[in-house]
């Protein structure tokens, strides 16, 4: 558990300064402006992707013995991105309550959306790092 809070913790920290780079870089202006999605929150996928890659890896590789079955990648996936969606939540509750609480509705969506590529990232992550077959 201490991999996933320590990993998760990382895409949660850096998700939340991410989205105060995106702010004072005017992306969210730009976006409601033009009504299209700039390419730095597309560049914000990076940050869950590269979290859970190397907290996976870690796992398998640290705490696993070097091994490791898709579902056991699966659910240390998991696991990290639940502490990293719980940090970043926080931000962005502090974001939207206190910096830029006109762009609430606006964005609201796309955290739904996050939660979906995060399972979609979690799935190729544990296809790409599994090294163990269990058979059936």
């Amino acid at each position: 558990m201490r991999n996933a809070i320590l990993y998760g913790l990382v895409i949660g920290v850096a998700s939340g300064i991410w989205l105060l780079i995106m702010h004072f870089a005017g992306v969210f202006n730009y976006s409601r402006e033009y009504g299209e999605i700039h390419w730095m929150e597309y560049a914000s996928l990076l940050i869950p992707l590269a979290g859970l890659y190397f907290g996976v890896q870690n796992f398998r590789d640290n705490e696993n013995d070097g091994t490791m079955e898709f579902f056991e990648g699966l659910f240390e996936g998991f696991k990290i991105l639940v502490v990293g969606a719980v940090i970043t939540a926080f931000f962005l509750v502090m974001y939207f309550n206190y910096v830029a609480p006109d762009l609430k509705t606006d964005y609201i969506w796309r955290m739904g959306a996050g939660g979906v590529v995060g399972i979609l990232f979690d799935l190729m992550v544990a296809l790409l790092l599994m090294n163990k077959q269990k058979r059936l």
